[in-house]
């Protein structure tokens, strides 16, 4: 699969609210780094800002669960981005 690994029972589904990039991640926390913003962080952190707040930029939308639904949103997501065959829909 594209974004997580084949058989993957549980993944959270996020949007990042700085680029706005969608992707599936094997982790579920509320809130994780986005993945494409993750290389372009300035460290440099004013007064009123925290680390969290710079790192911490992708938002859960939804947790996926079960092989089938994973398999499947992974294979929307990928489509989006690699223009790849939908015939499977």
């Amino acid at each position: 699969m594209y974004f997580v690994p084949d058989d993957t029972e549980k993944c959270g589904f996020y949007e990042c609210k700085k680029c706005g990039n969608r992707f599936l991640s094997l982790q579920t926390m509320e809130k994780i780094p986005c993945p494409s913003c993750e290389a372009e962080i300035d460290y440099e952190i004013g007064p009123g800002e925290s680390l969290e707040d710079l790192l911490d930029t992708a938002q859960l939308l939804q947790v996926v669960e079960g092989a089938e639904e994973v398999e499947k949103m992974d294979a929307l997501l990928s489509l989006a981005i690699t223009g790849g065959d939908y015939a499977w829909i």
